[in-house]
């Protein structure tokens, strides 16, 4: 297990569609184990493949935010069992110290597999709901910057054009 640097807002990976996961092998596991060493150095509330710089369809959740254990989803498929949503902050870690208030759904059933092919899913609500969501974007190419109203997207490249990683020629918004 290895903690790798996180991939910064600007790094073309987060923008790709990530691949499906095909081999439950050895380097699957050693990548999930990544994730979760990583994720565990970071106090973050999840971390996606993509965010290493590794386009495949793979997530970890954080203990601090589910049942006290790191949760991983491989090649994840989202359903909502009903219309409700919340509002809520919101950050990233490959977008450091931005919090802006999101709205996803309030409820989520996640279904994956396991780093050896088994059937596995994660039922949540709330902010596990949040957390699963966000993850799954970044496996789509998609930022929660992107899920912002246009007049908030230009303040946060106000506020992220001021912080020391910023690279301007490498950032793009989504149309997301």
């Amino acid at each position: 297990m290895s903690v790798i640097p996180i991939r910064l807002v600007g790094d073309e990976v987060l923008r790709a569609k990530a691949e499906p996961v095909t081999d439950f092998d050895a380097e699957l596991r050693t990548l999930i184990d990544d994730l979760t060493e990583t994720l565990e150095n970071s106090g973050g509330a999840g971390l996606s493949a993509p965010q290493l710089g590794v386009s495949l369809r793979v997530f970890a959740i954080s203990p601090k935010i589910t049942d006290g254990e790191i949760h991983h989803l491989v090649n994840p498929v989202l359903d909502f069992p009903d219309d409700e949503e919340q509002d809520g902050p919101e950050g990233c870690l490959s977008i450091p110290g931005v919090y802006l208030d999101t709205r996803r759904r309030k409820n989520v059933i996640a279904k994956g597999f396991s780093s050896h092919g088994d059937p596995v899913q994660i039922v949540g609500e709330g902010l596990v709901s949040r957390c699963v969501q966000h993850e799954n974007d970044h496996l789509d190419g998609v930022l929660f910057i992107d899920r912002q109203r246009p007049e908030q997207q230009e303040r946060l490249l106000a506020t992220l054009r001021a912080s020391a990683w910023w690279d301007e020629s490498a950032v793009k918004i989504s149309p997301h």
